[in-house]
C-alpha cells in the first residue's frame, strides 16, 4: 500500500486501511509500517476506537513483557444500505461494514414507473429491512444504488435510458439526501455486479468482464481491481453495439441492429410470443428452454452466437483474465456459455485467451446487492473519508 510521505502525514484513514487489510494489526506493526511514533500512532488509533472503527482486544505472541493488544476492523461499527433495481424487480439489503448482508428482500418494480414511484417503494423497503435489523437511521454509513441504465457516476444521474422512462437526468443522490444524512452512490446495474463478482472471488481476477443476460444486456468492466466507468460512465456498454445481418430490427435506443435489441431475454421472449409461446420476458424463456421447446434452445445459442462475437472483440482490446455471465438468462448455464465461450475463442488472438476463463455468476441475483455495499463501503471508508469525518466530529 503507498501511503503519503512525510510520515505525519499518515492518518487515521490509513492507520484504519492497513488494519482493514490485515498489513499491520499491531501498535508496533503499525509503527514500523508508516514510521510514526508511538505516540502519534497512539493518538490515532484513540480517535478510531473512539469512532467504533477499530477494537483492541485478543493479545497476540509476547516477545518479552506484555504481549501486543491484536487490532482488529469492527465490521459492526454501522450499516449501509444496498440496492440493485433491475426492470422488473429489486433486491435491497442492510449489510454490515464487510459487505456481509444482515437482512435482505426483494420486490417486485417497474423501472418504468419513474423514480418518484420506484424509489418511495426502495425507501420503504430500507425502513423495514432497517428494523428487522434491529439498526436505526444514525447507524447508517451509506447508501448505493444500481439502475438498469447508462449512469453519469459523479453525479449519480441516469443519462437517456434506454429503459427507464422518466428517470434521464433525475438526480438520485438529490433524492436520497433529503431523507438519508449519509453519502448515496449510484451507479450502472452491471458495474455493481462485476464488483460483487470480483469481490466474492476473492479478487482473483483483477481483469474482469461481467456480461448480465436479462431484459438488456451490459457489461461490468474490472480493470486492476477497480470498476472501469470510462470518460462519463458509459464504459461496457456491448448492449448497443451493432450486429451484422439484423438493420431490421430497431432498437429501443433508436438505432438498429443493437446486440441487445437482438440477443436480450426481452428479444427473445418477444421472439417466442410471435410464434404462439406464452412468454412475456426473461424467466418465461428460461422456463421454456427448460421445458425443451428446440425454439427457445434455438433462439439462447443464437444469441449466445451473437454476445460471443462481440465479446470476442472486448478480448482482443481488454485482454481479461475472466468473463462472467450473469443475469436471467444465465440461468440456463451451459447452453449459453458453451456458445458464448466457443465463439469467443474461435474470434479472439491466441495470448488473449491463453488463461482466459469464462464461467456463470457465483453469486446470482445477489451480486448487484454486494457490489453495491462495497461500492459505498470502500468510500466511506476510504482514508480521505475516515480523517474528514473524525475532524468533523472534533470541530463538532
Amino acid at each position: 500500500m503507498d501511503l503519503p510521505k512525510p510520515a505525519s502525514n499518515v492518518g487515521a484513514g490509513s492507520i484504519l486501511r492497513l488494519i482493514r487489510d490485515g498489513e499491520a494489526v499491531t501498535r508496533g506493526d503499525l509503527a514500523r509500517t508508516t514510521g510514526l511514533g508511538r505516540s502519534s500512532v497512539a493518538q490515532r488509533l484513540e480517535a478510531l476506537i473512539s469512532h467504533r472503527l477499530v477494537i483492541e482486544g485478543t493479545y497476540g505472541e509476547s516477545t518479552g513483557g506484555r504481549p501486543p493488544g491484536v487490532l482488529r476492523f469492527n465490521q459492526e461499527a454501522g450499516v449501509v444500505l444496498a440496492g440493485d433495481l433491475g426492470a422488473r424487480h429489486a433486491r435491497l439489503a442492510v449489510t454490515n461494514l464487510a459487505g456481509a448482508s444482515i437482512t435482505e428482500c426483494e420486490t417486485p418494480i417497474d423501472i418504468a414507473d419513474g423514480p418518484e414511484a420506484v424509489l418511495s417503494l426502495v425507501h420503504e423497503h430500507f425502513q423495514t429491512l432497517l428494523r428487522e435489523a434491529g439498526r436505526t437511521r444514525a447507524d447508517i454509513r451509506g447508501i448505493a444504488i444500481g439502475v438498469p441504465g447508462p449512469v453519469q457516476f459523479s453525479t449519480g444521474q441516469p443519462v437517456s435510458p434506454p429503459i427507464m422512462p422518466g428517470w434521464d437526468g433525475f438526480s438520485i443522490p438529490s433524492w436520497f439526501a433529503k431523507r438519508y444524512d449519509v453519502p448515496a452512490l449510484v451507479d450502472n446495474d452491471v458495474n455493481i455486479m462485476a464488483l460483487g463478482e470480483h469481490h466474492a472471488g476473492g479478487r482473483a481476477f483483477d481483469h474482469l468482464l461481467f456480461v448480465k443476460v436479462a431484459t438488456g444486456i451490459g457489461c461490468g468492466i474490472i480493470s486492476e481491481g477497480r470498476v472501469h466507468r470510462g470518460a462519463q460512465g458509459a464504459a461496457g456498454d456491448i448492449g448497443h453495439v451493432r450486429v451484422t445481418g439484423h438493420d431490421d430490427i430497431v432498437c429501443d435506443c433508436g438505432n438498429v441492429g443493437c446486440l441487445e435489441a437482438v440477443a436480450s431475454g426481452r428479444a427473445m421472449a418477444r421472439r417466442l410470443a410471435a410464434e404462439g409461446r406464452e412468454a412475456n420476458n426473461s424467466h418465461d424463456v428460461v422456463r421454456l428452454v427448460r421445458a425443451g421447446d428446440p425454439l427457445a434452445i434455438l433462439l439462447v445459442r443464437e444469441a449466445g452466437q451473437m454476445i460471443g462475437e462481440v465479446l470476442a472483440t472486448c478480448v482482443n482490446i481488454f485482454n481479461p483474465s475472466a468473463i462472467v455471465i450473469g443475469g436471467e438468462i444465465s440461468e440456463v448455464r451451459e447452453l449459453l456459455l458453451a456458445r458464448v465461450r466457443e465463439v469467443t475463442f474461435q474470434r479472439s488472438l491466441p495470448l488473449a485467451t491463453r488463461d482466459l476463463r469464462t464461467m456463470t455468476s457465483q453469486l446470482g441475483e445477489r451480486a448487484g446487492v454486494l457490489g453495491a455495499a462495497m461500492l459505498v463501503i470502500e468510500h466511506v471508508l476510504a482514508p480521505e473519508m475516515v480523517d474528514r469525518a473524525i475532524s468533523s466530529s472534533v470541530a463538532a
